[in-house]
């Protein structure tokens, strides 16, 4: 059985901080911002706002701007956050909740900012093994509520969103064979603890907030995304010219810049979120999606190269038509 993204919805809070804002609790400026990492301005959530608020006003977003779809038969739920209200119940369940969807399965899947596409790949085969026939695919974060904002190369990049697929059964052959994968290697250059402190042996701070070792993160990220990029065209046996648009992780613009050279690829064909939304983590790549599909960028039958990279440090990619 194969399976299709019928639909895409996204909801971001409505607080913008602009770059100006972290010139006055840290010392930077908004062209040092801008030429770093591409970021003008992100969303923070307010503090009476959830991970699960975002997804619930995603679906609505959704169902809002698809008339023609419902919820019914929807028999399960996969959010991807490393941000959740609490521990448990999951987002997951809160969603099947607020909507009343009955007989659904529900699970939350902590891969960071690969969460979403580490969710079509579980989608697909769920699909594929004929045990569910309908799914919600969600990506979505409350980074806010874990940024330290006295970390001056860190706190200027998290932003708050969430975005949501619905996957269906399908005849034809819509989302394509994925690559996943991690480097549990470098667990201690990207964590968020709050209980342990210790990584792969090696001391931590359990502070409740996001560490980020940059130079690592991002010399790792531009090296496997690259290499991640050609794996997942060969074994769809496909070109780089037979895709239409490439969507990375928005974590950091010069990241998408320097693996669209390494890979020749034109980067007015590489879709971003990052710009006004920063770095959202598992939210970036569906947020992204819906602003090329508002653009008009995005048409029916075009084909997309999905690849999500975050904490593990762990990738998934995987490649679907529209």
């Amino acid at each position: 059985m194969n399976s299709k993204i019928t639909a895409i919805g996204v909801y971001a809070p409505s607080k913008r901080v602009t770059n100006e804002y972290f010139e006055k609790i840290i010392e930077t400026n908004n062209e040092w911002i801008i030429s770093r990492t591409g970021i003008k301005e992100r969303r923070f959530a307010e503090p009476d706002e959830y991970t699960s608020d975002l997804c619930i006003n995603a679906v609505k977003n959704l169902l809002a701007e698809h008339p023609e779809i419902n919820l019914d038969g929807v028999d399960f739920i996969l959010v991807g956050t490393t941000t959740a209200d609490q521990i448990m119940p999951s987002m997951a369940s809160q969603v099947q909740n607020a909507f009343n969807i009955p007989n659904t399965g529900c699970l939350d899947i902590m891969a960071a900012c690969a969460g979403f596409v580490y969710g079509i790949v579980l989608a697909k085969g769920m699909i594929a093994a004929g045990t569910h026939k309908k799914i919600l695919v969600f990506g979505a974060e409350t980074l806010s509520k874990f940024t330290d904002f006295t970390d001056r190369t860190s706190c200027i990049l998290f932003g708050d969103g969430a975005g949501v697929a619905l996957i269906e059964a399908s005849d034809q052959l819509k989302i394509f064979k994925p690559v996943t994968g991690s480097d549990g290697s470098h667990g201690k250059d990207l964590y968020l603890s709050q209980h342990a402190s210790v990584v792969n042996g090696e001391q931590i701070i359990p502070n409740g907030k996001i560490h980020q070792n940059g130079k690592v993160v991002f010399k790792w990220a531009v090296q496997t995304m690259s290499q991640k990029v050609r794996e997942l065209l060969a074994i769809n046996n496909l070109e780089a010219g037979q895709l239409d648009w490439i969507v990375l992780h928005s974590a950091n613009l010069r990241i998408i810049e320097a693996v669209a050279s390494d890979l020749n690829y034109p980067m007015d064909k590489m879709l971003t979120s990052i710009e006004c939304f920063g770095n959202t983590s598992s939210a970036s790549i569906p947020l992204s999606w819906d602003l090329a599909s508002k653009a008009g960028k995005i048409k029916p039958g075009n084909k997309l190269l999905l690849l999500g990279f975050g904490g593990g440090l762990t990738y998934a990619g995987i490649i679907v038509e529209a």
